[in-house]
């Protein structure tokens, strides 16, 4: 990727490396997980002799192979009793695994702090949709991990490959279109590598050997089983002595990748939306508040970095969602207050995302400090007065109008009077500043959706209703409810949106609909 010479080089390993410790929290796995997995599937890769592109292609799909964890996280929730971050933490062992080993985690941990009927209910679904409900599943992850991958500049490959991760040596893997050397090599050593780290957290090496010796040629591939046998003790043992972050920036092959400040505002587009479609509540959302805050810093007179700043803070504040359960998010009542707690840990984890890398260090206490408040009652710091600088100040009044306009699952959407009165209340309660509050509104007065006098890809405008309202999770009842149509005809209809935009999932068309701005009349 090239840069102008005026602009001021950013690895994009960085930034990539920045978005695997979300898609750690997002899959249960303790943070710096992805970033041990690429330092083991780089030395694996060095002592099978892998080569450039293939070397490029295994650095970057250790790092985002993951990436797709949001696209299914609401249903995933559902499947799961509310927690599907728990959920993916059990699973990871079993998963390269044979069926005698996924029956087991059913049985003992799918939903398993559900009511007994509730467990029986879901682990009956689960042995009914088998490997198709798998396949299902795979599927959203790959095409949001490929369009989110084009996204950030990243090889094509990458994309590719997330698909076939969990492919076995054998042919017995998801979805089962692959098998032996029609396996690509970065899959084949990124799933080893995985494993390896899992196993040797949760038993040291003589669990993770065994599991290698157990799979080897089975699930795994000979040579890449292989070689952790015989210098995985080595590898694990010189990680567990690295800082990860920079080892994992020291391991990049050569020729670094680098991006621009433009491409970097596209990146920071591509986080927003990766946490966004986590919840069919939530889409658009950050997007939408660095538009809101951009306008307003201006209002605001705040210039050049700073208006950069908060722009940047604004796309990538609601990062840490994506280590909160959907079934807090999606909840339609009242939250406990355990779950309260969950949800106050968000904008600190937002921070230490964004806190290992140079380039994102300056935005990191904007974004988190989003729901901190004048008169202390905010979190996660509890700071308040002129501790709170300017451009948190904008984007917490910012974050708040912005998310009154959308539907949450406790509550319909506020009308636009409704959401102003509110705003003003929060100012005048002493929560929001009065001046972050004026320059929101007056920067919200402003906006007007352009008219448009074609969709893309040649869809209808009843196809674009009908992208909106499946984007939502709506089911193809609730779509034929609205539109007062059949269910038959909109299944006919979102027959012919996946055709047109080239998707097969709920989670990818959202995601189609977020990069073209299709949400919003």
């Amino acid at each position: 990727m090239m840069t102008t010479a005026e602009q001021k080089p950013i690895r994009l390993a960085e930034m990539v490396a920045s978005l695997s410790l979300a898609t750690d929290l997002g899959m249960g796995q303790p943070m710096e997980q992805a970033l041990r997995t690429c330092l083991l599937s780089m030395r694996a890769a060095r002592a099978l002799a892998v080569t450039s592109p293939d070397l490029t292609a295994t650095y970057y799909l250790a790092l985002l192979r993951f990436v797709g964890c949001t696209a299914d996280a609401h249903e995933a929730a559902l499947a799961a009793g509310g927690d599907e971050i728990a959920d993916r933490a059990a699973i990871a062992p079993v998963v390269m695994a044979d069926m005698r080993a996924y029956l087991g985690y059913l049985l003992r941990d799918l939903a398993k702090d559900s009511p007994l009927p509730t467990r029986l209910k879901l682990i009956a679904r689960a042995l009914g949709e088998g490997k198709e409900g798998a396949n299902r599943q795979m599927a959203a992850h790959c095409e949001v991990a490929q369009m989110l991958a084009q996204r950030m500049g990243l090889p094509g490959p990458v994309g590719v490959n997330v698909g076939a991760t969990f492919e076995r040596w054998d042919g017995k893997g998801i979805p089962g279109d692959l098998a032996a050397d029609t396996i690509p090599v970065p899959a084949r050593i990124v799933s080893v590598a995985r494993d390896v780290d899992i196993f040797y957290r949760l038993g040291g090496w003589p669990l993770a050997s065994k599991v290698l010796l157990k799979r080897r040629g089975h699930a795994y591939s000979p040579d890449v089983a292989g070689a952790f046998i015989d210098q995985g003790a080595a590898w694990l043992q010189e990680l567990d002595a690295l800082p990860a972050w920079e080892a994992v920036l020291e391991a990049e092959p050569e020729p670094h990748m680098h991006v621009g400040e433009t491409e970097l505002d596209a990146i920071l587009g591509a986080f927003a939306d990766f946490v966004d479609i986590k919840s069919p509540f939530t889409l658009g959302h950050s997007t939408e508040v660095a538009g809101l805050a951009s306008k307003a810093a201006q209002h605001a007179s705040l210039h050049g970095d700073e208006v950069r700043d908060l722009c940047r803070a604004a796309l990538v504040h609601d990062l840490g969602k994506a280590g909160i359960p959907n079934g807090i998010w999606d909840k339609p009542g009242s939250l406990s207050m355990s779950e309260r707690e969950r949800v106050r840990l968000h904008p600190y984890l937002t921070e230490r995302i964004l806190a290992p890398s140079a380039p994102l260090q300056r935005i990191a206490l904007i974004a988190g400090s989003h729901h901190e408040r004048l008169d202390g009652s905010g979190y996660h710091r509890g700071i308040q007065g002129e501790a709170l600088t300017r451009a948190s100040r904008l984007l917490a009044a910012a974050d708040v109008f912005q998310a009154m306009g959308q539907d949450r699952p406790y509550r319909p959407a506020l009308a636009p009077d409704a959401r102003v009165a509110a705003l003003q209340h929060e100012a005048e309660a002493g929560r929001l500043d009065r001046d972050a509050v004026r320059c929101v509104l007056a920067a919200a007065g402003e906006h007007v959706s352009p008219r448009r006098a074609s969709w893309p890809h040649g869809l209808t405008d009843r196809e674009v209703e009908v992208l909106r309202l499946i984007s939502r999770g709506a089911s193809n009842r609730e779509v034929a409810g609205h539109l007062v149509i059949s269910p038959k005809t909109a299944g006919r209809h979102i027959e012919n949106i996946y055709a047109k935009i080239n998707v097969s999932s709920r989670a990818s068309a959202a995601l189609f609909a977020l990069q073209n701005g299709l949400l919003r009349d």
